[in-house]
């Protein structure tokens, strides 16, 4: 199979609530809600960049598209990297994202690994590393 990852969909327990964490917190650019005339089909797209997008879909609708149960959320389950191009920007964004409403997991600091990172959770609980790694020349 050759990877053609072009969505990455966050289940949400309150969609409205989610957009403006995303929209006017983060500053991702959206839209913002649509296909709320179906049932089950009020929708959040972000671009984030070329031929990837972040899409905000209630817990719920997943639930009832795919035909399983809602299970418990479970934070472990899924991280998602916020690469950066320096430890400043880290900071920036640890600080943007507590700003906008997220919870500080794990400050900012040097990893064992040579970069520099911290955690923090969306309002739904959703687990994002901002990061740094020197490796990375692209940020």
């Amino acid at each position: 199979m050759q990877p053609r990852i072009t969505v990455i969909t966050l289940g949400v327990d309150n969609l409205e609530a989610a957009l403006r964490f995303y929209r006017d917190g983060l500053g991702f650019h959206s839209e913002g809600l649509v296909g709320q005339e179906f049932e089950h089909g009020a929708v959040a797209f972000f671009d984030l960049q070329p031929g990837l997008r972040l899409a905000l879909w209630p817990r719920a609708s997943i639930a009832h598209d795919c035909g399983l149960p809602q299970t418990p959320r479970s934070p472990t389950e899924l991280t998602l990297g916020h690469n950066v191009a320096s430890r400043e920007e880290v900071d920036r964004v640890m600080s943007q994202a507590q700003a906008a409403g997220a919870t500080i997991v794990k400050a900012a600091q040097a990893t064992f690994w040579g970069g520099y990172a911290g955690y923090f959770q969306d309002p739904d609980g959703h687990l994002w590393e901002a990061v740094w790694n020197p490796a990375f020349s692209d940020g």
